[in-house]
Protein backbone atom coordinates (compact mmCIF):
# COMPACT_ATOMS: atom_id res chain seq x y z
CA UNK A 1 0.00 0.00 0.00
CA UNK A 2 1.33 3.46 -0.85
CA UNK A 3 2.44 6.23 1.49
CA UNK A 4 1.24 9.80 1.03
CA UNK A 5 3.41 12.88 1.52
CA UNK A 6 2.02 16.42 1.47
CA UNK A 7 3.91 19.68 1.96
CA UNK A 8 2.35 23.14 1.75
CA UNK A 9 5.19 25.67 1.41
CA UNK A 10 4.44 29.32 2.10
CA UNK A 11 5.84 32.51 3.52
CA UNK A 12 6.43 32.46 7.28
CA UNK A 13 3.58 31.12 9.41
CA UNK A 14 3.24 32.98 12.73
CA UNK A 15 4.66 30.82 15.51
CA UNK A 16 1.48 31.01 17.59
CA UNK A 17 -0.55 29.44 14.74
CA UNK A 18 1.74 26.56 13.85
CA UNK A 19 0.72 23.83 16.29
CA UNK A 20 -2.98 24.23 15.59
CA UNK A 21 -2.40 24.42 11.83
CA UNK A 22 -0.44 21.17 11.91
CA UNK A 23 -3.22 19.43 13.82
CA UNK A 24 -5.88 20.88 11.50
CA UNK A 25 -4.06 19.64 8.40
CA UNK A 26 -3.91 16.12 9.80
CA UNK A 27 -7.54 16.18 10.95
CA UNK A 28 -9.00 17.56 7.73
CA UNK A 29 -7.02 15.42 5.29
CA UNK A 30 -7.20 12.11 7.15
CA UNK A 31 -10.86 12.70 7.98
CA UNK A 32 -11.65 13.38 4.33
CA UNK A 33 -9.75 10.30 3.18
CA UNK A 34 -11.51 8.00 5.64
CA UNK A 35 -14.90 9.45 4.77
CA UNK A 36 -14.18 8.64 1.12
CA UNK A 37 -13.21 5.07 2.00
CA UNK A 38 -9.41 5.35 2.16
CA UNK A 39 -8.15 3.93 5.44
CA UNK A 40 -4.51 3.98 6.53
CA UNK A 41 -2.10 2.63 9.15
CA UNK A 42 -0.73 5.83 10.68
CA UNK A 43 -0.34 9.54 10.04
CA UNK A 44 2.02 12.23 11.30
CA UNK A 45 1.96 16.01 10.93
CA UNK A 46 4.92 18.39 11.11
CA UNK A 47 5.36 22.14 10.90
CA UNK A 48 8.17 24.64 10.38
CA UNK A 49 7.92 28.40 9.93
CA UNK A 50 7.47 27.92 6.17
CA UNK A 51 5.80 24.55 5.70
CA UNK A 52 2.95 22.33 6.81
CA UNK A 53 3.68 18.64 6.28
CA UNK A 54 1.59 15.47 6.49
CA UNK A 55 2.78 11.89 6.07
CA UNK A 56 0.23 9.06 5.80
CA UNK A 57 1.49 5.47 5.84
CA UNK A 58 -0.07 2.39 4.20
CA UNK A 59 -2.97 4.14 2.52
CA UNK A 60 -5.41 2.08 0.48
CA UNK A 61 -4.65 2.34 -3.24
CA UNK A 62 -8.35 2.74 -3.98
CA UNK A 63 -11.60 3.00 -2.10
CA UNK A 64 -13.58 -0.23 -1.73
CA UNK A 65 -16.69 -1.15 -3.69
CA UNK A 66 -19.76 0.27 -1.96
CA UNK A 67 -22.97 -1.76 -2.01
CA UNK A 68 -26.14 0.00 -0.90
CA UNK A 69 -29.67 -1.35 -0.65
CA UNK A 70 -32.70 0.92 -0.76
CA UNK A 71 -36.18 -0.21 0.07
CA UNK A 72 -38.84 1.12 -2.27
CA UNK A 73 -42.62 0.95 -2.62
CA UNK A 74 -44.71 -2.19 -2.93
CA UNK A 75 -44.52 -3.94 -6.28
CA UNK A 76 -48.20 -3.12 -6.91
CA UNK A 77 -47.87 0.52 -5.86
CA UNK A 78 -49.12 3.28 -8.19
CA UNK A 79 -46.87 3.87 -11.18
CA UNK A 80 -46.01 7.39 -10.07
CA UNK A 81 -44.63 6.09 -6.76
CA UNK A 82 -42.47 3.56 -8.60
CA UNK A 83 -41.25 6.19 -11.07
CA UNK A 84 -40.27 8.48 -8.20
CA UNK A 85 -38.25 5.68 -6.62
CA UNK A 86 -36.53 4.99 -9.94
CA UNK A 87 -35.56 8.64 -10.31
CA UNK A 88 -34.09 8.73 -6.80
CA UNK A 89 -31.94 5.67 -7.47
CA UNK A 90 -31.06 6.32 -11.11
CA UNK A 91 -32.15 2.80 -12.03
CA UNK A 92 -34.68 1.27 -14.42
CA UNK A 93 -37.63 -0.94 -13.50
CA UNK A 94 -35.96 -4.15 -14.65
CA UNK A 95 -32.94 -3.44 -12.43
CA UNK A 96 -35.02 -3.53 -9.25
CA UNK A 97 -35.43 -6.65 -7.13
CA UNK A 98 -38.80 -7.85 -5.85
CA UNK A 99 -38.71 -9.39 -2.39
CA UNK A 100 -41.39 -10.92 -0.26
CA UNK A 101 -41.96 -9.19 3.07
CA UNK A 102 -44.65 -9.18 5.74
CA UNK A 103 -46.28 -6.34 3.83
CA UNK A 104 -46.24 -8.21 0.54
CA UNK A 105 -43.93 -7.92 -2.45
CA UNK A 106 -41.66 -4.87 -2.12
CA UNK A 107 -39.23 -3.36 -4.60
CA UNK A 108 -35.56 -3.01 -3.63
CA UNK A 109 -32.73 -1.21 -5.40
CA UNK A 110 -29.23 -2.64 -5.01
CA UNK A 111 -26.76 0.10 -5.91
CA UNK A 112 -23.09 -0.71 -6.38
CA UNK A 113 -20.55 2.08 -6.60
CA UNK A 114 -17.11 1.04 -7.84
CA UNK A 115 -14.00 2.03 -5.92
CA UNK A 116 -12.10 5.18 -6.84
CA UNK A 117 -8.31 5.56 -7.21
CA UNK A 118 -6.50 7.10 -4.26
CA UNK A 119 -5.03 9.82 -6.49
CA UNK A 120 -8.48 11.10 -7.40
CA UNK A 121 -9.72 11.14 -3.81
CA UNK A 122 -6.54 12.75 -2.43
CA UNK A 123 -6.71 15.55 -5.00
CA UNK A 124 -10.31 16.35 -4.04
CA UNK A 125 -9.67 16.18 -0.29
CA UNK A 126 -6.48 18.26 -0.40
CA UNK A 127 -7.97 20.98 -2.58
CA UNK A 128 -11.00 21.22 -0.29
CA UNK A 129 -8.70 21.35 2.74
CA UNK A 130 -6.57 24.15 1.30
CA UNK A 131 -9.56 26.23 0.21
CA UNK A 132 -11.37 25.92 3.55
CA UNK A 133 -8.42 25.82 5.94
CA UNK A 134 -9.41 27.36 9.31
CA UNK A 135 -6.64 29.91 9.79
CA UNK A 136 -7.40 32.40 12.60
CA UNK A 137 -6.26 35.10 10.17
CA UNK A 138 -5.64 34.77 6.43
CA UNK A 139 -4.89 36.94 3.41
CA UNK A 140 -5.25 37.12 -0.35
CA UNK A 141 -2.38 38.09 -2.64
CA UNK A 142 -1.93 38.82 -6.32
CA UNK A 143 -4.94 38.34 -8.56
CA UNK A 144 -6.04 34.99 -7.13
CA UNK A 145 -8.96 34.18 -4.87
CA UNK A 146 -7.17 31.75 -2.54
CA UNK A 147 -6.86 32.75 1.12
CA UNK A 148 -3.93 31.46 3.18
CA UNK A 149 -2.11 32.64 6.28
CA UNK A 150 0.72 33.96 4.07
CA UNK A 151 1.26 33.59 0.30
CA UNK A 152 1.34 29.90 -0.64
CA UNK A 153 4.27 29.05 -2.93
CA UNK A 154 4.04 25.35 -3.73
CA UNK A 155 2.20 22.09 -3.11
CA UNK A 156 4.16 18.86 -2.81
CA UNK A 157 1.87 15.84 -3.05
CA UNK A 158 3.20 12.37 -3.87
CA UNK A 159 2.25 8.73 -3.42
CA UNK A 160 5.15 6.30 -3.04
CA UNK A 161 5.42 2.52 -2.93
CA UNK A 162 7.82 -0.24 -4.01
CA UNK A 163 7.42 0.80 -7.64
CA UNK A 164 8.51 4.38 -6.96
CA UNK A 165 6.87 7.74 -6.42
CA UNK A 166 4.29 9.62 -8.46
CA UNK A 167 2.78 13.07 -8.21
CA UNK A 168 -0.88 13.34 -7.28
CA UNK A 169 -2.07 15.89 -9.84
CA UNK A 170 -4.07 18.87 -8.64
CA UNK A 171 -4.07 22.62 -9.15
CA UNK A 172 -5.26 25.15 -6.59
CA UNK A 173 -5.57 28.76 -7.73
CA UNK A 174 -2.87 28.29 -10.35
CA UNK A 175 -0.49 26.38 -8.06
CA UNK A 176 0.15 22.91 -9.50
CA UNK A 177 1.29 20.03 -7.32
CA UNK A 178 4.71 18.48 -7.79
CA UNK A 179 7.40 16.36 -6.14
CA UNK A 180 9.86 19.12 -5.27
CA UNK A 181 10.54 21.54 -2.45
CA UNK A 182 13.31 23.87 -1.27
CA UNK A 183 15.52 24.01 1.78
CA UNK A 184 16.43 26.91 4.04
CA UNK A 185 15.53 30.26 2.50
CA UNK A 186 19.12 31.57 2.58
CA UNK A 187 21.38 28.59 3.22
CA UNK A 188 19.90 26.14 0.68
CA UNK A 189 17.27 27.81 -1.53
CA UNK A 190 17.72 25.47 -4.52
CA UNK A 191 14.81 23.24 -5.51
CA UNK A 192 15.09 19.44 -5.19
CA UNK A 193 12.80 16.45 -5.75
CA UNK A 194 11.92 13.80 -3.18
CA UNK A 195 10.65 10.23 -3.42
CA UNK A 196 9.01 9.71 -0.03
CA UNK A 197 8.94 10.91 3.57
CA UNK A 198 12.28 9.46 4.68
CA UNK A 199 14.00 10.90 1.62
CA UNK A 200 12.18 14.21 2.19
CA UNK A 201 13.21 14.53 5.86
CA UNK A 202 16.83 13.55 5.12
CA UNK A 203 17.17 15.99 2.23
CA UNK A 204 15.62 18.79 4.26
CA UNK A 205 18.13 18.23 7.04
CA UNK A 206 20.97 18.44 4.52
CA UNK A 207 19.34 21.66 3.30
CA UNK A 208 19.37 23.15 6.83
CA UNK A 209 15.76 22.49 7.80
CA UNK A 210 14.81 20.56 10.95
CA UNK A 211 11.31 19.28 10.35
CA UNK A 212 10.19 18.53 13.90
CA UNK A 213 9.46 21.45 16.27
CA UNK A 214 10.66 19.34 19.20
CA UNK A 215 13.99 18.82 17.46
CA UNK A 216 14.45 22.55 16.90
CA UNK A 217 13.50 23.35 20.50
CA UNK A 218 15.84 20.66 21.81
CA UNK A 219 18.76 22.01 19.78
CA UNK A 220 18.12 25.57 20.97
CA UNK A 221 17.99 24.51 24.63
CA UNK A 222 21.04 22.26 24.39
CA UNK A 223 23.21 24.82 22.61
CA UNK A 224 22.03 27.71 24.80
CA UNK A 225 22.68 25.75 27.99
CA UNK A 226 26.17 24.82 26.82
CA UNK A 227 27.00 28.39 25.79
CA UNK A 228 25.78 29.72 29.14
CA UNK A 229 27.67 27.06 31.10
CA UNK A 230 30.90 27.98 29.32
CA UNK A 231 30.49 31.52 30.69
CA UNK A 232 29.54 30.38 34.18
CA UNK A 233 25.89 31.25 33.60
CA UNK A 234 22.58 29.41 33.66
CA UNK A 235 19.69 29.71 31.19
CA UNK A 236 16.36 30.75 32.72
CA UNK A 237 13.84 28.09 31.72
CA UNK A 238 10.82 29.39 29.80
CA UNK A 239 9.01 26.64 27.90
CA UNK A 240 6.56 28.98 26.18
CA UNK A 241 9.37 31.20 24.89
CA UNK A 242 11.39 28.19 23.77
CA UNK A 243 8.41 26.85 21.83
CA UNK A 244 7.86 30.23 20.20
CA UNK A 245 11.49 30.65 19.16
CA UNK A 246 11.49 27.12 17.73
CA UNK A 247 8.62 28.31 15.54
CA UNK A 248 10.63 31.24 14.18
CA UNK A 249 13.55 29.33 12.65
CA UNK A 250 14.02 26.24 10.50
CA UNK A 251 17.70 25.81 11.40
CA UNK A 252 18.40 27.25 14.86
CA UNK A 253 21.86 28.61 15.67
CA UNK A 254 22.50 29.90 19.19
CA UNK A 255 24.56 33.07 19.60
CA UNK A 256 25.58 34.76 22.83
CA UNK A 257 25.81 38.52 23.24
CA UNK A 258 26.28 41.08 25.98
CA UNK A 259 23.89 43.63 27.44
CA UNK A 260 25.38 47.05 28.02
CA UNK A 261 26.16 47.87 31.63
CA UNK A 262 23.94 50.94 31.39
CA UNK A 263 20.90 48.63 31.23
CA UNK A 264 21.86 46.17 33.95
CA UNK A 265 20.59 48.49 36.67
CA UNK A 266 17.02 47.73 35.63
CA UNK A 267 15.09 45.13 37.65
CA UNK A 268 15.62 41.57 36.35
CA UNK A 269 11.90 41.26 35.61
CA UNK A 270 12.06 44.27 33.28
CA UNK A 271 15.09 42.89 31.44
CA UNK A 272 13.56 39.43 31.06
CA UNK A 273 10.19 40.77 29.92
CA UNK A 274 11.83 43.03 27.34
CA UNK A 275 13.92 40.19 25.93
CA UNK A 276 11.03 37.74 25.97
CA UNK A 277 8.58 40.02 24.20
CA UNK A 278 10.72 42.13 21.87
CA UNK A 279 14.15 40.62 21.23
CA UNK A 280 13.53 37.33 19.44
Amino acid sequence: MPDLLIELLSEEIPARMQARASADLKRLVTGGLVEAGLTYKSAGAFVTPRRLVLCVEDLLAESPLVREERKGPRADAPQKAIEGFLRSTGMTRDQLETRQTKKGDVLFAVIERPGRPADEIIAEVLEATIRSFPWPKSMRWGAGSLKWVRPLHSILCILSDEAGARVVPLTVDGIASGDSTVGHRFMAPAKFSVSGFEDYAARLKKAFVLLEPEGRAGKIWHDAANAAFAQGLEVVEDKALLSEVAGLVEWPVVLMGDIGNDFLGLPPEVLQTSMREHQK
